[in-house]
């Protein structure tokens, strides 16, 4: 874990101390310790699938809506698993491309600097562990707007 991983560490830790004490903080970096070491700790297109992963959870209205258009786009069962502590069920980039609509992995391709077939292959690897991370409970969060931003604001410094 390196200079990036401490600094979003601090973020989170700084968002959640507010609400939850320092326990609160040790649970946010350990989970965005956790996103940037399976994902961020490789290449620099696995870094740019997490940053895009992350801007489209923003750019769908935040965590809960991603998993409500998700769960209305047929992947009902598969996005329960990743909210839910159990393990995560797999999906494909088509079946993201069929629940979101649209040109979303081209503009995922686009932003990671990737061809679209392996925004699909990534984003169906990081999408499914971003949520599971973001619900380590089993529930949405309410903060996980906030959380999300101030991430989203460090990577792009």
């Amino acid at each position: 874990m390196g200079l990036l991983d401490g600094a979003l560490g601090q973020v989170a830790g700084s968002l959640l101390n507010g609400q939850g004490g320092a326990q609160g903080g040790d649970a946010a970096q350990a989970m965005l310790g956790g996103l940037l070491q399976q994902f961020g700790g490789g290449s620099g297109s696995s870094q740019g699938l997490l940053a895009a992963a992350m801007t489209l959870v923003q750019q769908q209205g935040g965590l809960e809506a991603i998993v409500q258009k998700l769960q209305s786009g047929g992947l009902g069962d598969v996005v329960q698993s990743w909210v839910g502590t159990g393990a995560n069920a797999p999906v494909t980039g088509a079946q993201l491309q069929d629940a979101l609509g649209g040109d979303v992995l081209q503009s995922v391709a686009t932003q990671a600097g990737v061809s679209p077939e392996a925004a699909g292959t990534g984003l169906a690897s990081v999408l499914p562990e971003l949520v599971n991370q973001l619900t380590p409970g089993g529930s949405l969060p309410a903060n996980s707007g906030d959380l999300l931003k101030s991430v989203m604001g460090m990577l792009n410094r």
